[in-house]
C-alpha cells in the first residue's frame, strides 16, 4: 500500500514538472529618447537633474492623457523642486527639443575645480544650470554661478568642462 501511495506521489510531481515548460512571444525593446540621454546626459552631473532628464526621457507621449491624434507636436512640463524641463516631443513620442533649468544643484568636479583655481578665495552662492537640447543640434550645458567674498559679490558662466565663458 506504502509503494502505491509513494509510486502515484512521484507520478504526480513529475507530470507538473513538464507542464511547466512554455514558449513567450518574443519583445523588442527600442529606446526612443536615447539621443537626448547620450547628449544631456553627463556622469558628474547631481542626482536630480539625472531623474528628471530620465523622466523626460522615458516619458510615454502615447499612454497619457495629453495625447491626441490632430496635434503634431506636444509640450510637456517636468518639475521637482530643484528644476523643471520643458520637453517638445511629436506625435510618435520622439523627445524633439528640452529647455531645463535647475537651481542649487551640486556642480561637477570640473567646474567647481575651474573655479576654485581662477578664483581663489571666492565661494559659490548661488549657481543655476541650463540645458538645451535640440535634436539635430545636441545639448548646450551652462552653469551661471555667483560667486561671494566678502562684501564682493561677482557672476561668471562656464560650460560642463569648466570653461569660462
Amino acid at each position: 500500500m506504502k509503494r502505491i501511495l509513494l509510486g502515484l506521489f512521484i507520478f504526480g510531481l513529475t507530470t507538473q514538472a513538464y507542464a511547466q515548460v512554455t514558449e513567450l512571444p518574443e519583445i523588442k525593446i527600442v529606446a526612443v529618447n536615447y539621443k537626448y540621454l547620450d547628449a544631456a546626459g553627463e556622469e558628474d552631473v547631481a542626482e536630480p537633474v539625472k531623474l528628471l532628464q530620465r523622466e523626460a526621457a522615458t516619458f510615454n507621449l502615447k499612454n497619457s492623457e495629453y495625447y491626441q491624434d490632430d496635434y503634431d507636436t506636444y509640450f510637456i512640463s517636468f518639475f521637482i523642486p530643484q528644476g523643471k524641463i520643458l520637453a517638445s516631443y511629436d506625435r510618435d513620442g520622439k523627445l524633439l527639443r528640452t529647455a531645463e533649468k535647475f537651481k542649487d544643484i551640486a556642480l561637477p568636479k570640473a567646474v567647481s575645480t575651474a573655479v576654485a583655481k581662477r578664483f581663489p578665495g571666492w565661494s559659490v552662492s548661488k549657481d543655476v544650470y541650463l540645458v538645451s537640447y535640440h535634436e539635430a543640434k545636441g545639448a548646450s550645458k551652462t552653469y551661471k554661478l555667483l560667486l561671494e567674498n566678502g562684501d564682493k559679490r561677482m557672476r561668471i558662466k562656464t560650460d560642463e568642462k569648466g570653461n569660462f565663458l
